[in-house]
């Protein structure tokens, strides 16, 4: 059995007895200097750790010289599913649980998301401390519109599954931010230029708030030659959205239709994506092929 603090006053946060709570913990993402005042505090203060890496939590607690009390456990997408009940139960019985992932926010393209639909299902409360994100930084640096966007963090490594990805963002109208390891930033940046064409202007950004912070703006095809020439270093990429075209016809949707059916999806199928995708009537986009085929056979 845990034996928990039965109180404590934290900034902005009162803990009283038997109420726990799950908390957020942003990271730095870089920069050390970064880590808020908030974090630190909940850092020297909470009764359990839940981190992403226990390692890499212990060398940022050592770096600001924060002496850890807390039970430090491992929380990481490999045993996410088995340790959300134990998390949960801890909170039940009145721990402050600070979740923290090796960068960032956590459940932001890192452990975390399951833990907090547990959580709120069982009536745990659940807050956050904000800080740090490599999303808002590199999207503020990208030079791109930042009225809207979209968040599609790490793309499928399968070529074919990328690609199929990039297709359905074509018509996305708001600027989107990607998460790519370095040694694969040259083929993801060729499956850009295929989807969205190589004068479509872009961003990559690498090692943000670090000594060799990096933001390279250009079009896809300019940042496709510089990449691959080899880029290290965490990297976000920024691409812009599709300016809004006029609506298309079904006979400009033909070959998208032929293209999915090459790849070796069954026609109607392949007609009912497309016409979900660009909102026309299935039936006439399936008419239309069909009167294409007519032709073709005669």
């Amino acid at each position: 059995m845990w034996a928990f603090r039965t109180s404590r006053r934290l900034k902005n946060v009162q803990i009283s007895e038997n109420e726990g709570v799950i908390v957020l913990g942003a990271t730095p993402i870089g920069n050390l200097s970064d880590a808020s005042p908030r974090l630190r505090e909940m850092m020297a203060t909470a009764d359990i750790i839940a981190a992403e890496d226990t390692r890499n939590f212990h060398h940022l607690a050592h770096a600001l010289g924060i002496k850890i009390t807390a039970k430090v456990m491992s929380l990481h997408e490999h045993n996410e599913a088995h340790k959300l009940s134990e998390v949960i139960d801890l909170a039940a019985q009145g721990a402050t649980i600070l979740v923290v992932s090796d960068a960032g926010m956590p459940a932001v393209s890192d452990p975390g998301y399951p833990l907090v639909a547990a959580a709120l299902s069982a009536g745990i409360r659940v807050t956050a401390v904000p800080g740090p994100s490599a999303v808002l930084t590199a999207l503020s640096l990208s030079g791109l519109p930042t009225g809207r966007f979209t968040f599609e963090g790490f793309l499928p490594r399968k070529a074919g599954e990328r690609r199929k990805r990039l297709d359905s963002l074509l018509t996305e109208e708001r600027t989107m931010v990607f998460f790519e390891a370095p040694h694969r930033l040259d083929d993801f940046l060729q499956a850009a230029v295929q989807a969205f064409g190589e004068d479509r202007q872009a961003a990559v950004a690498r090692e943000l708030t670090k000594k060799f912070e990096e933001v390279r703006r250009d079009s896809l095809g300019s940042l496709l030659q510089w990449a691959q020439e080899g880029v290290r270093g965490e990297i976000v990429v920024v691409i812009h959205g599709a300016e809004e075209a006029e609506p298309a016809t079904v006979e400009e949707l033909l070959p998208k239709v032929a293209q999915l059916v090459e790849q070796g999806t069954r026609m109607k199928q392949a007609v009912a994506e497309v016409a979900e995708k660009f909102g026309v009537k299935k039936r006439d986009l399936y008419e239309a092929v069909l009167a294409e085929r007519h032709e073709a056979d005669k």
